[in-house]
């Protein structure tokens, strides 16, 4: 069975949109990232750090899901990192209402000894120099490193991104921030000067419009599947990041044909994400549920066609 090795935020979220709001839930991009790739046959590992007011329904339930939890650490006078937002009526803008760091701030990541061989590393969405720091304590070069980045680190630490990026094979962005990375509007020349820092493909999120992947002169393009209702997008691209991850770990093969294959699981795996509140759908989510849905997708995107 692969290894997968996880690094991302495990944290308190408070979110309103127009259909509700909630109270402290459960989130962070190291949660979406774990229960999306629970879905496959890996053997993974979240590595993360939460405070003493962490429950411990919250780490049993991602031990249920078979995450591996030895990396998350527990800071007993700490605080949980906390987010809450506020989504718009069109659910593709948000407000962020509030932000407090608590104990990642001082997060100083430690992958468990026996998953330092892992062949794939999932680098969640932190602080640059934490993701070069879970690298940096791989015993072998994975088979495939996996960035997953923010507009936010662009901002203030883009230097230390950059570094980063030249040390990864894939990167997971969305339109937005592809374009302030490279300055460049169309997607196409972003994808190639994201290419030239280092990354041999190039994922970009594009949210109810679908992903793209890019690998040299290559593109592939998934849409989203149509859905009658969106509840809640929080964790919809850490959702997907870890339905790519997980299915190139569970495959073995990092081919660019099998990465198309892991963008439309990722995407059917995001689509179940936004149908409720957090975490709630993916924790209650059925290997048969993902399999129709996969069927969906096939009907949505494949047809013939005679060239006159």
């Amino acid at each position: 069975m692969s290894k997968l090795v996880i690094v991302g935020t495990v944290a308190f979220d408070a979110i309103e949109t127009p259909f509700g709001k909630t109270d402290k839930i459960l989130g962070g991009a190291a949660t979406y990232i774990g229960l999306s790739a629970a879905n496959f046959n890996v053997d993974q590992a979240a590595v993360s750090v939460v405070g003493g007011d962490f429950p411990q329904e919250y780490l049993d339930l991602l031990t249920d899901r078979n995450v591996n939890i030895e990396g998350i650490e527990i800071v007993k006078d700490g605080k949980t990192f906390f987010w809450s937002g506020k989504y718009h009526n069109d659910m593709n803008s948000r407000d962020t209402l509030a932000t407090e760091l608590n104990v990642l701030e001082h997060f100083n990541p430690v992958v468990p000894e026996n998953y330092r061989d892992a062949e794939i590393v999932m680098l969640g969405n932190l602080h640059p120099l934490v993701q070069q720091g879970v690298l940096d304590q791989m015993t072998k070069k994975p088979k495939l490193a996996i960035l997953d980045t923010m507009n936010f680190w662009m901002d203030i630490a883009l230097d230390d991104l950059i570094s980063v990026i030249k040390n990864v094979d894939v990167i997971t962005i969305n339109d937005e921030e592809a374009r302030q990375l490279t300055g460049e509007y169309s997607l196409v020349v972003a994808a190639r000067k994201i290419h030239e820092m280092g990354p041999k493909y190039v994922v970009i999120k594009k949210g109810e419009h679908g992903a793209l992947l890019f690998h040299d002169d290559h593109m592939f393009y998934a849409p989203a599947l149509p859905l009658e209702e969106v509840f809640d997008p929080t964790g919809a691209g850490d959702t997907f990041a870890g339905g790519f991850a997980g299915y190139l770990a569970s495959t073995g093969d990092i081919s660019f044909e099998n990465m198309k294959n892991a963008v439309i699981y990722g995407s059917t795996l995001a689509s179940f994400c936004v149908e409720k509140f957090g975490t709630e759908r993916m924790v209650t989510l059925k290997k048969e549920e993902v399999n129709t849905r996969l069927l969906e997708f096939k009907k949505l995107t494949q047809f013939d066609i005679e060239l006159t």
